[in-house]
């Protein structure tokens, strides 16, 4: 009888989720052991679209004519909105035909754009730590990862005179998230004009993340890449309605920006899926007219994450946990308190996590699931009610008034 061979590919141990899964096994021991969850891992926003956009969508889904296969490009409607909105919200002009593809969430197209742009063998710049899709889409493509460190004192930007020449001259493209996940970054023009210089005396490809564009704090405006001058030679841009929209279920985004690598993606997609139910693409059309009236949908939904990040960053505080405001998104990114890491055996995130977890019910993500640079912090997502936010804070002061 011949050896039965493995179903699993070696590169699903590279693709960076199983963390996740880990947090969903000690949340079971937690719940078996009578404890009541917070759980404050996933960043999967606990409230609806507005009331105006599920009624949009609701009579979208009632026409006879939307049961088509949509086209994975998107539809012009879309498309045509998609490109009003950077118009209107950054200044920048795109071609809707050529220069736009709608995607799946923009983690659709941050999973298979290498496959798209890349050969193995290759090799692309990525951030440390970063979304775990980052690396686990090159492990997919074969592509291998040159890890930039974000670093506190850099304000979690990239240090783009620290990566070496002859990587510039290797890569086929570098990504960054601003403002980011797991840490929050924000960055000027002069920045993003020195990113495109780089990219062009090289010939890299920007891939910029924007999952989080509308979610900035204390009055603050996040920049697209694609605002530098020329920017479209060297660059693409992934926009996701999941977080300023609430619309994370729908599953809807879009790439724009260089239209070869826009094409690239697009012929891509049409062998591996048909796009996204037409629908949904009519309601975040929907979505965007209504930001641009001035219906305030994306500045509400940073009102309520920046208050929630001032209500547990006082109530940690209060329970002797120092933690940084982020200036942008819907996480904390919390480094562990000096009592946890100044010992002989300085306690690991991922032990942290778990321990908080078992002992108190209060759920974070530990930071090394986000890459080596992530050891020593943990992930709090903002996704619960402020009252439920102070209990989490209180039952962490026990566990720090036990532990540290």
């Amino acid at each position: 009888m011949a050896t039965r061979r493995s179903w699993r590919a070696d590169k699903l141990s590279h693709l960076g989720s199983s963390i996740f899964a880990e947090v969903a096994k000690w949340k079971q021991e937690a719940l078996q052991a009578g404890k009541q969850v917070i759980d404050l891992g996933i960043g999967s926003p606990d409230r609806g679209p507005s009331i105006s956009i599920r009624e949009h969508l609701s009579s979208e889904v009632l026409k006879e004519d939307n049961y088509s296969y949509p086209g994975t490009t998107g539809t012009a409607e879309f498309r045509d909105q998609c490109a009003a909105w950077m118009s209107y919200r950054f200044g920048v002009q795109v071609n809707p035909d050529t220069e736009i593809l709608a995607l799946m969430g923009s983690q659709d197209g941050l999973s298979h754009l290498a496959q798209a742009i890349c050969n193995p063998g290759d090799i692309a710049i990525v951030p440390d730590p970063g979304y775990p899709i980052y690396t686990g889409s090159l492990a997919i493509a074969g592509v291998t990862p040159w890890l930039v460190p974000l670093k506190e004192e850099q304000g979690f930007l990239p240090d783009l005179n620290s990566i070496p020449e002859d990587v510039w001259e290797r890569a086929v493209f570098i990504l960054l998230n601003i403002p980011g996940n797991p840490a929050a970054a924000q960055a000027d023009l002069p920045f993003f004009e020195a990113l495109v210089d780089k990219a062009k005396k090289h010939g890299v490809l920007i891939v910029h993340d924007m999952a989080y564009s509308e979610l900035v704090f204390d009055g603050g405006r996040s920049l697209s890449v694609l605002q530098v001058h020329g920017a479209k030679d060297v660059a693409v841009e992934l926009h996701s309605f999941s977080k300023s929209f609430n619309m994370a279920g729908c599953r809807i985004g879009f790439l724009t920006g260089n239209p070869e690598a826009v094409a690239s993606l697009r012929e891509f997609k049409d062998n591996i899926d048909y796009g996204v139910f037409k629908p949904i693409q009519s309601a975040a059309a929907a979505a965007l007219k209504e930001a641009m009236a001035g219906a305030e949908a994306g500045n509400e939904a940073a009102s309520l994450y920046e208050s929630r990040r001032d209500v547990l960053v006082a109530a940690l505080a209060e329970a002797g946990w120092e933690v940084q405001k982020p200036c942008a998104t819907m996480f904390l990114w919390a480094k562990l308190p000096p009592a946890f890491l100044q010992r002989d055996q300085p306690w690991s995130s991922r032990r942290f996590a778990r321990e908080l977890l078992l002992k108190t019910g209060v759920a974070v993500i530990p930071g090394d699931a986000f890459g080596s640079e992530g050891e020593g912090f943990v992930r709090i997502a903002l996704v619960q009610e402020e009252q439920v936010l102070r209990e989490a804070a209180r039952r962490i002061g026990s566990f720090l008034n036990e532990f540290a």
